[in-house]
């Protein structure tokens, strides 16, 4: 099948490998914010200059953006995916996007004969390159089961939570409960090295106790070996979540005030120390006191 990708970051990247090892003829659209694609180039895949002709050469385009200002832009305008969409065509969005967007998103797409779901996914770049990612799913259930086969190429699991914005709904609940968690992990772990709390030992007992989980697994290797690797998300990606997922729950009536002391610690931590910085740098960034020749925690500190 003729895929065309949209977006080949540290996600994307993933995705367009395993659809190529599935067999599947791949054309990326070139953009500066792209991973080397060496290795896709070397494995047969194109390239196009506009989402336009991506969509021209493609049966379905996935789409793997920052956000929802990003799908629009993607898809708007006179070289937008939506010019060169052809009847029956199927748009499948990885992004993490606001729903209210995705349903008018999904309207376009339909206008122009195009088909629809809306894709995010949970787990991280490590996963994605295994083909391991999991999805959830909003749309059509009989276009759903269509696109499964090309879904479980580069997912472990695959869940259809409900119709068009679902799949981005879920993901941002998910996100929340997730990014909330970790929040909560590092404000908690930047307490215990000021308390002189013995990095080891804090994620020792909270692995024996209450705090167990996928939070502390994630954020272990940084906090005992100052490892980020295993959770490469930017603290800017983490604002962005947490704001969509506010946006949502403003959309809905629904409360938001733990969410809004969460968006604010990521809105500090991105301030004082950038947007680049991965999620499990958040303690250094919580840490009270600097960093002295005394102190035995390794890694720095800076004030907050």
């Amino acid at each position: 099948m003729n895929i065309g990708m949209i977006g080949i970051g540290l996600m994307g990247h993933g995705i367009a490998a395993n659809l190529q090892k599935h067999g599947h003829q791949l054309t990326l659209l070139k953009h500066p914010g792209n991973q080397p694609v060496d290795d896709l180039l070397d494995g047969g895949a194109r390239t196009a200059d506009t989402p336009a002709d991506v969509a021209r050469q493609s049966g379905i385009v996935v789409l793997c953006v920052t956000g929802t200002p990003q799908v629009e832009a993607v898809l708007q305008g006179p070289d937008g995916l939506l010019a060169g969409l052809a009847a029956g065509s199927i748009v499948i969005d990885c992004s993490t996007a606001i729903p209210s967007s995705t349903e008018k998103v999904a309207r376009a797409v339909g206008e122009r004969g195009g088909r629809f779901l809306d894709a995010p996914m949970t787990r991280t770049p490590r996963e994605a390159a295994q083909g391991r990612l999991n999805l959830l799913v909003g749309g059509d259930e009989r276009l759903f089961e269509e696109c499964l086969p090309v879904l479980r190429c580069f997912a472990e699991n695959v869940t259809r939570v409900g119709g068009v914005g679902a799949g981005h709904r879920m993901k941002l609940l998910h996100n929340y409960v997730s990014l909330g968690s970790i929040a909560l992990l590092a404000e908690a772990a930047a307490a215990a090295l000021d308390a002189d709390i013995d990095p080891a030992v804090f994620v020792d007992v909270l692995a024996k106790g209450g705090g167990a989980g996928a939070a502390l697994d994630r954020m272990r290797p940084y906090l005992t070996e100052r490892d980020s690797s295993p959770l490469r998300f930017a603290m800017s990606n983490a604002l962005k979540d947490i704001g969509y997922f506010t946006t949502m729950a403003q959309d809905g009536g629904s409360v938001h005030e733990i969410a809004d002391a969460v968006r604010q610690t990521f809105a500090d931590a991105v301030e004082q120390a950038g947007p680049g910085r991965f999620v499990p740098e958040l303690v250094d960034v919580l840490q009270s006191r600097p960093r002295t020749a005394g102190d035995q925690a390794d890694g720095p500190r800076q004030g907050r």
